[in-house]
């Protein structure tokens, strides 16, 4: 009897991992395929690069821009995006609303491209966990988002060079840990 249930327990634990490394990559897949659909690359970046027809383990890890979180040295490519830099690359296009399904991401910079409209006022659902975000260098307009203030981890916050017509949002000085911040045109 303590076989079986030792059997049973190790086959519960391997139905589990692989679960939630099957739901971590469906996640991140989804997050990618949906920023990969959402803006133009004329300069053949991601094209290039974020191929999806591979399926093993890690394989997001080696697209250009994307670097993977590992927690030690035996996962080096476990497929959970740290941070997203897409910097100088061309990409047009509005913000991709698809980062929401990178739930791990710390990391997302996307100055100096061509991306454009307005920022969504809800983005704090959408990145709400980053420490440094820089969409510096683009051609974003409207107000910044007061929702921003409710992105709590940001130390770095890169908004200058766009064309943002607003004052900045008095909610932002609720950003405690915030230690790099612009927002000059």
């Amino acid at each position: 009897m303590e076989l079986k249930s030792r059997s049973l327990v190790g086959v519960s634990v391997c139905l589990l991992l692989c679960f939630s490394l099957s739901y971590g990559t469906k996640e991140y897949l989804a997050c990618l395929k949906s920023i990969k659909d959402s803006l133009e690359d004329p300069l053949n970046y991601l094209n290039s690069s974020w191929n999806f027809n591979n399926d093993t383990e890690g394989f997001i890890c080696k697209f250009t821009g994307v670097e993977c979180w590992h927690p030690d040295e035996w996962h080096p490519d476990e497929n959970k995006v740290l941070n997203l830099r897409l910097t100088d690359m061309g990409l047009k296009g509005q913000f991709p609303r698809g980062i929401r399904n990178c739930s791990s991401m710390t990391g997302l910079d996307l100055s100096s491209n061509k991306l454009y409209g307005p920022l969504p006022d809800y983005i704090s659902k959408l990145v709400g966990f980053l420490t440094s975000l820089d969409l510096s260098s683009n051609n974003f307009s409207g107000s910044i988002p007061s929702n921003l203030a409710n992105c709590t981890y940001l130390n770095s916050l890169k908004l200058d060079d766009n064309r943002f017509s607003s004052q900045i949002p008095p909610q932002l000085d609720q950003l405690g840990r915030l230690k790099s911040f612009s927002v000059a045109s």
